[in-house]
């Protein structure tokens, strides 16, 4: 019998590993796959299309971004009985009413799509809802957390995250530079997220992000989504230190504004006692225990990130 929990994960890199090392979504030694994920009551999920050269050998941007989409698209064929892939969050509520589970699809670094806006458009057609500007490395939109860490948005990359709010896809800030995401707050009028970032103030990494940062996701009416790797938690690095981080953001206004984007299949190791999806149960038990009300766990572990895919994603 599937558990009474909700679940809606903003991130994670199963596709890349699917394609690099085989084995599927329907049942895998990685940390998400749907036999696991069928424990809850309803499953949605961000699924990223991600690579580097160093990870496909021999292959350019356009054929990992191919390569991806095509191994996609077969899991969702080969598993149609049990999972869509979804657009809109209306066309979720018709996957859970059938029983199944809803997939969406997202864009890491948009090196992928050449950062250019007529891939971001191809990218829209074939279903994708959301796009990081960057991953770690920088590229002709912005600089990165890691690298070029104060340069912001190019005006290549302005035109980009405008173009992507006009196609009805969320601008995903996790990777950034300090100075993109602040240029991203600046040129959108809508909601964005940063699907997989912890808070900086409980852990200091450039990965995580700042008060101020977090506060501009509440102004946008957007979400950040707690990332579930030890690295980024600090601390305890355990689930009890993720519960901290998720606090801290209550505690500034947050409960309409978090969400869940555990990076899963993308780092290790998880949270201490995390071995996959199957373990978010964990975190739920966690929060009830530390006397949060079930409305707000529910509202953090589905309905927030569902309300912004609501507004953004709306055909």
């Amino acid at each position: 019998m599937a558990l009474d929990i909700d679940l809606f994960d903003g991130h994670c890199d199963t596709v890349c590993l699917c394609c690099q090392s085989g084995g599927g979504f329907g049942r895998n030694t990685y940390h998400v796959d749907l036999e696991r994920a069928g424990k809850y009551r309803r499953y949605a999920q961000f699924f990223a299309l991600f690579g580097q050269p160093e990870d496909f050998p021999g292959k350019s941007f356009r054929e990992i971004f191919d390569a991806e989409y095509g191994l996609f698209r077969r899991e969702m064929e080969a598993n149609a009985g049990q999972i869509v892939h979804c657009r809109t969050a209306g066309e979720a509520e018709t996957a859970f009413a059938a029983g199944k589970m809803a997939a969406f699809l997202s864009v890491e670094g948009a090196e992928l799509l050449d950062c250019s806006l007529e891939r971001l458009e191809e990218a829209r057609r074939l279903g994708v809802r959301a796009v990081n500007p960057t991953w770690n490395r920088a590229n002709a939109l912005s600089g990165t957390n890691a690298e070029e860490s104060d340069k912001g948005l190019t005006l290549q990359g302005k035109a980009f995250v405008r173009k992507a709010e006009a196609l009805g896809m969320l601008v995903d800030v996790s990777h950034l530079s300090d100075p993109g995401f602040w240029d991203v707050a600046d040129t959108l009028s809508g909601p964005f997220f940063a699907s997989h970032s912890n808070s900086r103030s409980m852990f200091s990494h450039a990965r995580n992000l700042t008060d101020g940062q977090f506060t501009a996701i509440i102004e946008h009416d957007g979400v950040a989504g707690l990332n579930l790797f030890s690295l980024f938690l600090g601390g305890g690095g355990d689930l009890e230190t993720a519960a901290a981080h998720l606090e801290h953001w209550l505690e500034l206004g947050g409960a309409k504004h978090i969400s869940l984007g555990g990076d899963l299949d993308g780092c290790s190791p998880l949270a201490a006692g995390v071995e996959g999806v199957q373990d978010y149960d964990k975190l739920y038990e966690i929060l009830l225990r530390r006397n949060h009300s079930e409305d707000l766990i529910r509202d953090l572990f589905f309905n927030n990130l569902m309300r912004v895919v609501s507004k953004v994603c709306t055909m």
